[in-house]
């Protein structure tokens, strides 16, 4: 039998999945790095590319450069991260619109909005490199930060807008916990690399905004659409819960995030109501949205509790492993250890592609994939998968 706990597993299976995007990762005609794959690892559309998953690859091979076994390794995730860098800098960045494009198509963009959820991104990305000395990344995070608050943070409501006109003119009235969450992540990760507190700061604000304050509107769970005026939006995307960004209903792997995130708070800043908090939001995920016929964590549960999307989604998974693991590390409770094996020995047995490598993208109740697009822009790089991944060999290596 695996054994999920072990360092060495883990070690392994960040291997494998960096082992799958090895061949074709690199693109050579257009810059950057290459963000469709098939199955297989043959890449498919390889003009286009997203923000998102341009900044979270160079996390990827930042944090790959970081853990490298061998100085070949090192050379080669430092290049790889170092190419997502330039392509970030040179591409996605617009200085005539003081602006990050947030699709291209053929190094064109095709979509300047600006979003709050991809400045977090990009603020993740600058302080991976900071922290492991790839590249000169320290003033790029520090101006995003600016570029940041100024465009988006609302003091009034302790939390960021969400969305702009391509020339920032226009801020919308929406506001949603997924950016802000990937802010308050992203923020984490910049006071880890340069222990500024004011980043600590903002992290603990938006953890409180969120995690506490608007959670309490909504019995303790934390909804995904909010009006200006921070209150619920019960019917936003009612029609469309599979949006990728901005799903309708109540989310068990954004519960389970949070807890996470939480966790990850009270290691830097320890306050009691982060544990229990944490453990409130992935108890009730759990219980609610875990399949216990056909397994897995579906994605979506509406405000009576009825699931309203059964699909199951890779980064819930892994979300929810490394939440499990952090929960039994804080708490000391065994139950939260056999969530861990029991999420991992799910994945092990359906997201994990042990033919070619790293995990599918998206599967439906039966387990069974709808394509042969492992990993697609903006929606999938195994971001999540590895994240999840080191934070767990972390939590281990301080328990030896």
């Amino acid at each position: 039998m695996t054994d999920f706990r072990d360092p060495k597993f883990l070690q392994q299976h960040v291997d494998s999945i960096l082992a799958f995007y090895r061949p074709n990762v690199r693109d050579f005609e257009l810059g950057g790095l290459h963000q469709n794959y098939r199955d297989d690892g043959s890449v498919f559309n390889p003009g286009h590319k997203h923000l998102v998953s341009t900044t979270r690859m160079i996390f990827n091979y930042c944090k790959a450069f970081q853990n490298a076994s061998s100085e070949s390794e090192q050379v080669e995730y430092k290049a790889l991260a170092e190419a997502g860098l330039e392509y970030l800098l040179n591409h996605h960045w617009d200085a005539g619109r003081r602006g990050y494009n947030w699709v291209l198509q053929d190094n064109q963009p095709v979509d300047q909005t600006n979003h709050c959820y991809g400045l977090g991104f990009v603020i993740l990305a600058f302080a991976t490199c900071v922290e492991t000395g790839i590249g000169d990344a320290r003033s790029h995070l520090y101006a995003t930060w600016g570029l940041l608050n100024e465009n988006f943070w609302k003091p009034q409501s302790a939390l960021y807008a969400d969305e702009a006109t391509p020339d920032w003119r226009a801020v919308s009235n929406y506001r949603g916990q997924n950016a802000n969450m990937h802010c308050c992540e992203a923020l984490l990760a910049a006071y880890a690399a340069t222990e500024d507190p004011v980043f600590l700061d903002r992290a603990y604000t938006l953890a409180q905004t969120v995690a506490v304050t608007l959670a309490d509107k909504a019995d303790g769970l934390i909804w995904e659409h909010y009006t200006k005026d921070l209150e619920i939006d019960w019917n936003y995307n009612r029609d469309d819960p599979k949006n990728l960004y901005r799903p309708w209903g109540f989310q068990p792997g954004h519960q389970t995030e949070w807890a996470k995130l939480l966790l990850l708070l009270y290691q830097a800043r320890p306050e009691e109501w982060m544990i229990e908090r944490a453990r409130g939001l992935f108890d009730r995920a759990l219980e609610v949205c875990w399949d216990s016929e056909l397994g897995g964590i579906v994605y979506g549960h509406s405000p009576d509790g009825v699931i309203c999307d059964d699909d199951k989604y890779f980064w819930v998974q892994a979300e929810s492993f490394a939440a499990a693991a952090l929960l039994a590390e804080a708490t000391g409770e065994g139950q939260y250890w056999q969530w861990y094996d029991k999420i991992w020995a799910y994945s092990w047995a359906h997201f994990v592609d042990h033919t070619h490598g790293a995990w599918y993208r998206l599967l439906d109740r039966n387990n069974l994939k709808y394509s042969d697009e492992k990993s697609i822009a903006g929606g999938k790089c195994d971001y999540h998968t590895l994240g999840a991944c080191w934070e767990v060999m972390g939590l281990l290596n301080r328990q030896c």
